[in-house]
């Protein structure tokens, strides 16, 4: 086997790099030849015969010729997320919108938010004044008041508390607009009477309305009444046709109630 006569380090590690990388091609110890004489001056007369030397070696290696590849290892586990990256650059600016025409809009959400409060108040009212479904009619509306027509036969004194203990009274058709109100109302559903808020039970002969208000401006009486017939008709009730005639307060029949706008 071929020595090397140099004792540096750097020239063992050149003689170890070419010899491990050697095949038996002989173009490829002809580079080996030119890379011995180029890399190192202190070897440079032996790269001949270290040359030969390493051919005679593999000629008479029992190692096979041919290259040899290594494996792929399996894949290794999956490394952690990295950090977030930094943020991009801003986007172009939009086009600029269109005007809002919104007044028209505030306008109707307005109107209906004041629609819903005041549908959410009637059916409040309405759970409040009923004791049952049945027992009403619908609700009418003038500018200030809301009425009741409640189908539930009572004595006037009875029908007046039941109004009362619900924020109101017995109806008082005050002018001609609330007495056509509640004749409609009756009429509607089909009755002929209603005992409303009118009465002489204070004072005979002297019709009040149940608040105690004097009724100097507005009447409604059917011709001849009231009459007190049999002395004892001191309440008041309206005909489906508008009218009123005087009444005894005991018997039990439907009424109609009255409440101000502003408490339902």
């Amino acid at each position: 086997m071929f020595r090397y006569p140099c004792k540096s380090l750097s020239n063992k590690v050149t003689f170890i790099n070419i010899f491990n990388s050697i095949y038996t091609d002989s173009k490829i110890l002809f580079s080996i030849k030119v890379y011995i004489k180029t890399t190192n001056p202190c070897i440079s007369s032996l790269a001949d015969s270290f040359a030969n030397s390493i051919g005679e070696y593999i000629d008479k290696s029992p190692c096979p010729r041919d290259i040899k590849t290594s494996h792929q290892g399996e894949p290794g586990e999956k490394g952690e997320k990295g950090a977030p990256g930094r943020p991009g650059r801003l986007g172009p600016l939009g086009e600029i919108g269109v005007p809002c025409e919104c007044t028209p809009l505030r306008k109707m959400i307005g109107e209906m938010d004041i629609l819903v409060a005041q549908l959410s108040n009637e059916m409040k009212f309405i759970k409040t004044a009923l004791p049952s479904p049945a027992a009403v009619a619908g609700i009418k509306e003038t500018d200030s008041k809301v009425y009741l027509l409640v189908k539930e036969e009572k004595r006037y004194t009875d029908a007046e508390v039941y109004c009362q203990g619900r924020g109101g009274h017995l109806a008082m058709p005050k002018d001609e607009g609330a007495n056509a109100a509640i004749a409609g109302y009756i009429t509607e559903a089909g009755l002929s009477r209603v005992y409303i808020g009118i009465n002489d039970i204070d004072r005979e002969g002297h019709f009040t309305y149940v608040d105690h208000s004097p009724m100097s401006t507005f009447s409604k009486w059917r011709e001849g009444e009231p009459n007190n017939a049999y002395r004892d008709e001191d309440c008041a009730e309206m005909m489906a046709a508008g009218d009123w005639t005087d009444v005894a307060c005991h018997p039990t029949m439907y009424f109609v109630c009255e409440f101000d706008k502003d408490i339902v």
